[in-house]
């Protein structure tokens, strides 16, 4: 999303690098390089003029240490002020009443039905029992696109044919989670037009009937500044409580995300990054401030890797390599694990100096497809017993998932020769007797 907006903070900050010490010409001149940046990026232009001047302020003020150059400074300092910008810290939603009513709102073709879905697996995981409710009478086939996510996510929905009337809809919705004992509604609703006065008098209704706990605005990250230019007129009339970007993972410049909270003072909660519907996090301005500047997101990182991994599974995996017993069923399903995390390309950005090393580079979220076939073709025994796969077995297995005996080779290769290290690294001191024995980095 920010790669473009990256690059040219990056060019901002060579300004100041090879530079002793801070001053009022050298932070002028990075400053008018970094509004070109924001703006470029569909930053509106107050907040981009704004957040220059403070940036600005604060880096004069500063004392420069010996030990940190004036670029590292500034970026310290750019850090701060963006995730600042951004809304400082995540925001939680409001779920302590029984039931939880959020209504989710916002423009035509915005992604507000996926999203619908999205939080209730979302909030199911984090062991809530939510319901949703179909509430757009308008777009054909949104009821049976609600229904459709409800059967994937294994979340109950309430629906109502017959009706046209998306306010009575509503209600019937939440008198159907009480009597189910759901505690939390969701309540999907129209896509409208901030100039259809009559849609946003409808909308305007159905907050007033069902007193929402939390009404969530759901914005199209690729409209950029236009999202943001929306999201004040529906703001003015439903006084939401929180702002969803979604299509985070399209081609977009980032504007919607740096602008939002300082033109409608509301915090952004969650963001969407792909299509699947576990594509959801929840937004940390820190985290996304670190991303925009190359320093990666190692926390978030972690996060989506302890979702994936169990610490039972990962005990008696660690028992295996240990006895050397980890074998190809092992090794399939870590890879199934990883490929849970998300896009591979955006994984990679979330480590440290990785993001910028890969962004030319196309990593193809297929890239397991052989290995996986060549896993898949193997006997159960041969899985198992990695070892005992001899040349006409090879061949047999080269056949059977159409790739070549050298690829079939090559993977078991890489295969013993990572088990290898896996074994010497799970136990301490042969772990540490192998760091020993590794070649010195030269000095620079």
């Amino acid at each position: 999303m920010f790669e473009n907006l990256q690059d040219k903070l990056d060019r901002a900050f060579k300004v100041l690098k090879g530079q002793g010490s801070i001053t009022e010409i050298n932070v002028a001149e990075t400053m008018k390089e970094i509004r070109k940046a924001l703006l470029d990026a569909d930053v509106n232009y107050k907040t981009a003029k704004t957040f220059t001047d403070q940036v600005k302020e604060k880096a004069l003020g500063a004392n420069v240490l010996t030990s940190i150059s004036p670029g590292q400074l500034l970026t310290k300092i750019m850090n701060d002020e963006l995730a600042a910008l951004m809304g400082g810290e995540a925001t939680e939603l409001d779920l302590k009443n029984n039931p939880t009513i959020i209504l989710i709102a916002g423009l035509n073709g915005a992604g507000k039905t996926t999203f619908t879905g999205k939080l209730a697996l979302h909030l199911k995981n984090k062991g809530k029992k939510p319901l949703m409710v179909a509430g757009d009478v308008y777009r054909p086939a949104a009821v049976d696109q609600l229904k459709v996510l409800g059967e994937q996510i294994d979340v109950p929905v309430y629906a109502n044919i017959e009706s046209k009337d998306p306010v009575a809809i509503a209600l019937e919705g939440i008198a159907e989670g009480k009597r189910n004992s759901n505690n939390v509604v969701i309540i999907d609703t129209a896509g409208r037009l901030s100039i259809d006065e009559a849609l946003m008098a409808e909308i305007s209704e159905v907050k007033a009937q069902t007193k929402p706990h939390e009404i969530l605005f759901v914005v199209d990250s690729m409209t950029g500044q236009d999202a943001v230019n929306t999201a004040k007129v529906f703001n003015d009339r439903l006084d939401f409580t929180g702002v969803v970007l979604t299509k985070l993972d399209g081609d977009t410049r980032g504007g919607a995300a740096l602008s939002i909270k300082s033109v409608v003072d509301k915090p952004i909660k969650f963001i969407g990054t792909g299509e699947k519907m576990d594509a959801l996090d929840i937004f940390y301005p820190d985290r996304m401030a670190s991303r925009i500047l190359g320093m990666g997101d190692v926390v978030s990182l972690v996060e989506r890797a302890q979702q994936q991994f169990d610490e039972q599974q990962a005990a008696e995996l660690q028992k295996k390599i240990r006895k050397n017993k980890f074998d190809f069923n092992d090794f399939y399903n870590q890879i199934q694990q990883i490929k849970k995390m998300g896009n591979m390309k955006d994984l990679m950005g979330m480590i440290p100096g990785v993001g910028k090393m890969m962004k030319n580079v196309d990593i193809d979220d297929n890239a397991f497809k052989s290995v996986e076939a060549i896993i898949q073709s193997m006997t159960a025994f041969e899985k198992e017993n990695p070892d005992a796969i001899n040349p006409s077995r090879r061949a047999r297995i080269a056949k059977g998932s159409g790739t070549k005996l050298e690829d079939v080779s090559k993977l078991l290769k890489q295969f013993e020769d990572m088990r290898k290290v896996m074994k010497q690294f799970s136990n301490p001191a042969a772990a540490a007797k192998l760091m020993r024995n590794m070649p010195k980095m030269p000095q620079r």
